[in-house]
């Protein structure tokens, strides 16, 4: 206990250099807590892509994608053969409908009748009414398209040379076999409950957040699509408006309404592993033909994205073994100019009979006290700083790919001034590093083992001072 009580004193025996020591340890242990907290963020979401969206393949109509081209509709019976190819796990069948909210839109010049807009699913979708109102102003680009002329982008007035009305988007439905979402992630559920049974016709449906504010509806509430009333079984949040202003159905419902019985939309196919995803989508367009099939995977520039991010995890964990390496070299300086300070007082205890390990040891614990306080300041500046810097980092990395990829004159992939991660660039900021308690004290216990690592060996040369040589200097 005397050893503990001396060593804890001479921590604090001057204060000012305490502090000033204290304060260094601190800056350099919490960017190692910090860069420790962005490599685990860093890495948890790279295991999340994998094994996610990384594995995600859509099967829509050949030759349909959105609401151009057309083909052959997909039938649930090519589910099974889907599900038959090797490696993959899972296949949901989806039915894409558009939510028109019902009005009676008439005038003197003639009649305005609702087409297809922004909204449906892979392969089209069919039109049914609703009383619901959309979550979603058109703004000028709905409107914009809507009076361009092209086909499916909004209203057309038939007969009529003056302005065109105001357009109102569609609501997005969609009738699935299981709790996912149309790219393959369960979907997430802030209130009531899922559908059960999502094979089987049911008047339950599951609303999005933005959609379900503009309608004052909750759980339990009740809406009309096609003069059917259906009842609010819970609200999702998709993360984005244009996803929250949705619903689902289950899938056999959603065919019903359509009246299209057996007849799917787009399948979502999840494949057991990233490194089986290129195999599973040439067997799976094999398995259901190249001319009724159209398979893509459902994050193309993934790994762009994963590189990204496997870049940054490198970088922050040199970055933590660097400033770990600092937190030791620090303590190690410290300890060797406390050493050579307190020549004279090892030669006297020396003297007296205490032996080097008791000395060394007081040492090693009045380092260790050190480091606990500069851990317990560096701990508040990674919980600070830790999400700060990982999007530093992310941002930098992808700034710097992004600059390696654009084409002639600047553009990315996708033109003049685009974006060569494409949808990719939302992955890479969804990034939240966190600092968790079991991620401080993983790195709090690394730098502890630094820290003895660094006092032991300035407490070994106390073996080598010899008290006489002290004494006869006196």
């Amino acid at each position: 206990m005397s050893v503990l009580a001396r060593s804890v004193g001479n921590a604090f025996r001057n204060k000012i250099r305490t502090a000033a020591v204290v304060a260094v340890l601190a800056v350099a242990i919490g960017l190692a807590l910090a860069m420790l907290v962005a490599n685990q963020a860093v890495g948890g979401k790279v295991q999340e892509l994998n094994a996610s969206v990384g594995t995600v393949l859509t099967v829509n109509p050949a030759g349909a994608q959105g609401f151009d081209g057309g083909g052959e509709p997909l039938t649930t019976a090519q589910t099974a053969t889907a599900a038959a190819v090797p490696n993959v796990v899972s296949v949901v069948g989806t039915k894409a409908l558009r939510l028109e909210t019902a009005t009676a839109s008439t005038s003197t010049t003639g009649t305005t009748t609702q087409q297809a807009g922004p909204g449906g699913g892979p392969g089209g979708g069919t039109s049914v009414t609703t009383n619901l109102q959309a979550a979603i102003d058109a703004g000028t680009l709905g409107n914009r398209n809507n009076t361009s002329g092209s086909t499916g982008s909004g209203n057309t007035a038939t007969g009529s040379t003056g302005t065109a009305p105001a357009f109102s988007l569609p609501i997005t439905a969609t009738g699935i076999g299981a709790e996912v979402d149309t790219a393959g992630k369960a979907l997430n559920i802030t209130s009531g409950t899922g559908l059960g049974d999502y094979t089987v016709a049911s008047t339950k449906a599951l609303v999005g957040t933005t959609l379900a504010t503009k309608n004052n509806l909750k759980a339990g509430s009740t809406f009309t699509i096609a003069g059917k009333t259906f009842t609010v079984a819970g609200i999702f949040d998709a993360g984005t408006t244009f996803g929250n202003n949705a619903v689902y159905t289950t899938l056999a419902e959603a065919q019903a309404l359509a009246a299209t019985p057996g007849e799917l939309s787009s399948m979502v196919v999840t494949v057991n592993s990233m490194a089986n995803v290129d195999a599973a989508k040439t067997a799976l367009q094999a398995a259901l033909g190249s001319g009724k099939a159209d398979v893509t995977q459902g994050q193309r520039n993934l790994e762009t994205a994963l590189s990204s991010l496997d870049s940054v995890k490198n970088i922050s964990l040199v970055a933590f073994i660097a400033a770990l390496g600092t937190a030791g070299l620090i303590i190690l300086l410290i300890m060797v100019m406390l050493v050579r300070e307190r020549r004279r007082e090892i030669g006297v205890l020396k003297a007296i009979g205490a032996r080097n390990r008791t000395i060394g040891l007081q040492f090693v614990l009045e380092a260790l006290v050190l480091v606990a306080l500069g851990s317990v300041v560096g701990a508040a500046i990674a919980s600070f700083a830790s999400g700060g810097i990982a999007s530093a980092l992310i941002s930098s990395n992808s700034s710097t790919a992004a600059t390696s990829q654009r084409g002639p004159g600047g553009g990315g992939f996708g033109g003049p001034g685009g974006n060569p991660f494409g949808g990719a660039s939302q992955l890479l900021t969804s990034v939240t590093a966190s600092a968790s308690p079991g991620v401080i004290a993983a790195g709090v216990a690394a730098v502890f083992g630094v820290a003895v690592v660094g006092a032991l060996v300035p407490a070994l040369l106390t073996a080598r001072i010899r008290p006489i040589e002290v004494l006869r200097g006196e």
